[in-house]
């Protein structure tokens, strides 16, 4: 299920899980969206507008709801950044969803956005990065980003497992905490390696 709050390449992400087999729809309905198997949060733009979008649908209690109880999130880009307690954006602070600790703000790079193709450093043991070349690269567009890692420890048998990128500075590019998973860069527009990370969280629903 694709969560539809206003923002997010909706269609190119329904496209991108159903072509790796999944059964997708996209929706805005609070009672589909917690029922699905899995439920991916996409997003574009600015922080401050994509949390008002999530909220104007009540996603924030949707992501939270799942989560309580078990239930896989994927979030995608900005659907990633609010996850985090807060995003700063032009001096202008927005609260999130404060489902990790921590703040995603501007990357300190020579070239912002930070737009093109990169590879990832995932931990050895990671479920979404399985089967992935070290030499893999993901598409990236984005000028902000969580530049560090906040929660050292997670439930049992559940610790976070982080991947890291570099543009100017390391940043969060994946983690996986628990039902909750998320990716900087955009699986969607990653050709093969993107769709294989898709499989890897389908296969974990």
């Amino acid at each position: 299920m694709i969560l539809d709050y206003g923002s997010g390449n909706l269609r190119s992400a329904e496209r991108a899980v159903r072509r790796v087999g999944a059964e997708v729809e996209v929706t805005a309905d609070p009672h589909a969206a917690l029922e699905a198997d899995g439920l991916v949060v996409p997003g574009v733009g600015a922080y401050a507008a994509c949390m008002a979008g999530l909220l104007s649908v009540g996603g924030e209690k949707i992501i939270g709801s799942r989560l309580a109880g078990g239930r896989p999130v994927l979030g995608i880009c900005v659907g990633m950044q609010i996850l985090f307690e807060r995003g700063v954006e032009h001096g202008v602070e927005t609260e999130g969803t404060g489902e990790w600790p921590g703040t995603v703000d501007r990357l300190h790079a020579d070239v912002v956005p930070h737009m093109g193709w990169n590879t990832v450093r995932a931990p050895e043991d990671s479920q979404l990065f399985a089967g992935l070349d070290a030499d893999a690269r993901f598409y990236f567009v984005h000028s902000y980003a969580a530049r560090s890692w906040q929660l050292e420890s997670g439930l049992p048998g559940q610790q976070p497992k982080v991947a890291w990128a570099h543009h100017g500075e390391d940043f969060v590019a994946a983690a996986e905490n628990g039902p909750l998973w998320a990716t900087q860069f955009h699986p969607e527009k990653s050709g093969d390696a993107g769709a294989h990370l898709l499989e890897n969280w389908l296969r974990s629903l």
